[in-house]
C-alpha cells in the first residue's frame, strides 16, 4: 500500500507494506508514479518526500509480481517503467528518508533524488548481477557520476551493500541520522525547500540536474 498526503507544500509518499518489508507490487509502483506526476501540476506541492517503514525502506520488487512479469518477457514491466520515468522526470524536488533495507529499486531510485537521508543501519544493496540481470534504471550511468567508477563497481557489480555511513562517504546520501530522528530531519529539509521561491528553485534545479 502507498499512503500519500500533502501538507504545507510537502507531498509525502509512504511505502506502507511492512509485513513484506515494503516489497513493491505493480499497484504500488503505479500509485507512486501517479503521486509524483500529479505533483508536477499542483501548486499545492513544492517538494515530494518518499518514506518507508522502520527497518525497511523497500526490499525491492515483490517476487510474485517479478516472476509474473518475467514469464511474459516484458522486461521490467510497464508499472516499474512508469515509476522510474516519474521519479526521473519530477519537476519538483524529491527527497528520500531511508531506514534499513533499500534493495534493488530501493537503491536505484535514490540516484534520482535531490537529497537522501539515511540511518546508520541502512543497507543499500543492488543484487542485479547475482540474479543474472544488468543493473536497472540507468544506474550504470548515474552511479559513476555520483560515486565515481570504483565505488559504483563495488555497489553494482560486486553487489556489496552500503550502510548509511558508507553511502554518505560515497556521495549517495546527504545526511546520516539516528533512526528515531530521520523522518523529522527529512521533513525539516522538505519544509525549508518548500519555503523557497518556487520559480527560482525550479530554474536552479534544472541547471543542476541537466538534460534529463
Amino acid at each position: 500500500m502507498i499512503r500519500v498526503e500533502t501538507n504545507d507544500g510537502i507531498r509525502t509518499i509512504r511505502m506502507d507494506r511492512p509485513e513484506k518489508k515494503n516489497a513493491l507490487t505493480a499497484a504500488m509502483y503505479d500509485d507512486m508514479a501517479a503521486a509524483l506526476k500529479e505533483a508536477n501540476g499542483s501548486d499545492d506541492v513544492r517538494v515530494s518526500l518518499i518514506l518507508g517503514a522502520p527497518g525497511a525502506f523497500t526490499a525491492g520488487n515483490d517476487i510474485a509480481d517479478f516472476l509474473k512479469v518475467a514469464e511474459t518477457g516484458e522486461g521490467l514491466g510497464t508499472e516499474v517503467i512508469r515509476f522510474l520515468k516519474a521519479v526521473a522526470g519530477s519537476e519538483k524536488p524529491v527527497l528520500a528518508a531511508v531506514d534499513g533495507l533499500a534493495i534493488g529499486v530501493g537503491a536505484t531510485m535514490l540516484m534520482y533524488c535531490d537529497m537522501v537521508f539515511a540511518t546508520p543501519r541502512s543497507q543499500i544493496h543492488t543484487p542485479f548481477l547475482d540474479l543474472g540481470l544488468v543493473p536497472e534504471a540507468a544506474s550504470t550511468l548515474l552511479a559513476p557520476a555520483i560515486m565515481g567508477p570504483q565505488r559504483a563497481f563495488e555497489l553494482l557489480c560486486l553487489g556489496a551493500p552500503l550502510d548509511g555511513e558508507a553511502a554518505h562517504r560515497a556521495g549517495l546520501v546527504n545526511h546520516v541520522v539516528a533512526e528515531a530522528e530521520i523522518e523529522a530531519a527529512a521533513m525539516t529539509a522538505a519544509r525549508t525547500i518548500a519555503a523557497k521561491p518556487p520559480a527560482a528553485l525550479a530554474i536552479a534545479r534544472r541547471f543542476l540536474r541537466g538534460d534529463r
